[in-house]
């Protein structure tokens, strides 16, 4: 049976200076985004879009969406496999391109995740669970475009 599964997210633009968006740079590109019962995400554009180098981007967040869908299902398949993982840290890439007329897409994300286990023997394991939780991510799944994984695993000690 396939379950089905739905997200509500209010977005909110705070960006009004006085004159709404009368011109081009007359607004701001500040925004929250809103989820019952969490806490909010302030959020603008991408810099170079006019937005707040200091808030989280819709880019941003997406490719923090697919890190960390990659992550949750590579921990669940660890535990199943009954590898221990006791460190986990990604450090995800992505690249997006523009085209003529202002839109654009992205082209490849890569995941760089580095995990620490408490068995030596399991690294090898440990690495090509990389690509089952690659199969099961519900973002990956989504997108269309590469997905590319760059693991490193070592024990601990």
């Amino acid at each position: 049976m396939i379950k089905e599964h739905h997200y509500t997210v209010a977005v909110t633009w705070t960006g009004n200076l006085g004159q709404g968006t009368k011109e081009y740079r007359a607004y701001d590109r500040s925004h929250t985004i809103s989820i019952d019962s969490k806490l909010d995400i302030a959020g603008s554009s991408d810099p170079a879009f006019r937005g707040d180098k200091t808030k989280h981007s819709p880019e941003d967040l997406f490719v923090a969406s697919i890190s960390t869908c990659h992550m949750l299902w590579y921990l669940h398949l660890c535990t199943n496999a009954g590898i221990v993982i006791v460190e986990y840290t990604d450090r995800a890439t992505a690249t997006m391109i523009e085209t003529e007329d202002g839109g654009g897409r992205f082209t490849e994300v890569t995941l760089h995740p580095e995990v620490v286990i408490t068995n030596a023997s399991l690294i090898e394991k440990a690495v090509e669970l990389n690509h089952k939780a690659n199969e099961l991510c519900f973002i990956a799944n989504s997108c269309n475009f590469p997905i590319y994984h760059k693991p490193v695993v070592r024990s601990q000690g």
